[in-house]
C-alpha cells in the first residue's frame, strides 16, 4: 500500500539538501518505490513530504543510499519521521518534472 512519509528535520540547511540531492542524483536515478518528493525550509528546519509505493521502500533506499550520502554532507540527529497510508493521489494534469 502507497505511503506518505513526512519528515522535518531541525538544524538541516538548504546548502546541505542540495549537497545531497545533487551528490545523490535521485532525480536521474529514481530510488525504486518513489513516487513524489516535495521539499521546503521553515523556522530552521528541513521538511519534507514524499509519497512511496510502501514504507519498506523508503526505509531502503534510506539504509543504502541517503544514509551514508547525509553524513558526508554534515547533517546530523535523527529526522522525525511518520508514515501513513495514502487515501488518494491527483496530480493536475500538463504537470510534470522537477522544480
Amino acid at each position: 500500500m502507497a505511503v506518505v512519509m513526512s519528515l522535518r528535520a531541525p538544524g538541516v540547511t538548504p546548502e546541505q539538501y542540495e549537497a545531497v540531492r545533487t551528490a545523490m542524483r535521485w532525480e536521474e536515478h529514481l530510488p525504486e518505490g518513489a513516487v513524489l518528493h516535495v521539499a521546503w525550509f521553515e523556522g530552521g528546519a528541513l521538511y519534507v513530504t514524499d509519497v512511496w509505493n510502501t514504507r519498506e521502500d523508503f526505509e531502503r533506499f534510506f539504509t543504502d543510499r541517503l544514509g551514508s550520502a547525509l553524513k558526508e554532507a554534515g547533517v546530523t540527529g535523527k529526522p522525525e519521521t511518520s508514515f501513513s497510508p495514502l487515501q488518494r493521489r491527483f496530480v493536475a494534469p500538463g504537470v510534470s518534472g522537477s522544480d
